[in-house]
């Protein structure tokens, strides 16, 4: 459980902006939560805060009542080792001086128990054996983004966050990445938190949607009961935003 997630941004010329208003979130071992809000609303600044990466904010944050606090050069605690992120850029957030293999056992250090092997987490994410002699560079965006959340379930993770992480994917691997990610946390026991601005895609994978507007959860609840009959305006206008196939295969006309 994520506990009064708060953060307070002190904007430079004084004034304050409330990023992210007091959210508490539940998210049950195994289940998938995908969390949607319109750009700025604080899906990606709560993501950040669980994970301790969101400096220069004040205010309070807990996980399972532990404390989260900005990372620092001291060791986090041990649960909280257990939050771990697949991010939007897979280019940007895999070492690129570091062989893929060397990358995933870093993770297993942090879940000494696993019986599974870099060559069995590569597997998972069907990916090759040899892969993990390679570096980041030698694949493609797809490929990366998989060996991101390889590494990730290699820790053992308690909560698995993907912030946007089918964003920067073409359209034929999204709902595949989406799918992979929601089948590996629940085999690991993991709760899956999953930010999309493609509503698409998290009605096929969540069990609970949470919607942000400014801050804050406006609405939740179980995926089909909320597309079926949204109650708040912001939720109505992102089911609203979702295209509609007409299997004519027309562009849409837009008056210069």
């Amino acid at each position: 459980m994520l506990d009064q997630v708060s953060a307070t941004h002190h904007q430079r010329g004084g004034g304050t902006l409330t990023a992210v208003d007091a959210v508490s979130l539940t998210v049950a071992p195994g289940e998938v939560v995908g969390l949607v809000g319109e750009s700025g609303c604080g899906k990606s600044t709560l993501a950040k805060l669980i994970c301790g990466l969101q400096p220069g904010f004040t205010g309070a944050a807990s996980f399972n009542g532990i404390p989260i606090r900005p990372l620092t050069l001291a060791r986090r605690p041990s649960e909280l080792l257990r939050i771990q992120m697949v991010f939007q850029n897979p280019y940007a957030s895999l070492n690129p001086r570091r062989r893929v293999g060397a990358q995933i056992e870093d993770a297993r250090r942090i879940n000494p128990g696993t019986a599974a092997s870099v060559v069995d987490l590569l597997d998972q994410v069907e990916l090759p054996a040899t892969a993990a002699n390679s570096f980041p560079h030698q694949f493609s965006g797809g490929q990366r983004q998989r060996i991101a959340i390889a590494r990730a379930v290699a820790t053992g993770p308690t909560l698995l966050i993907g912030d946007e992480p089918i964003a920067s994917l073409d359209a034929s691997l999204q709902s595949k990445i989406a799918r992979l990610m929601r089948e590996l946390a629940r085999e690991v026991g993991a709760s899956l938190l999953f930010i999309s601005h493609d509503l698409s895609v998290v009605r096929l994978i969540a069990d609970r949607v949470v919607v942000m507007n400014r801050g804050r959860v406006v609405e939740s609840g179980v995926t089909e009961e909320l597309w079926a009959n949204p109650t708040d305006a912001c939720t109505r206008r992102l089911l609203d935003s979702i295209p509609i196939a007409d299997g004519l295969g027309r562009l849409p006309h837009f008056e210069g």
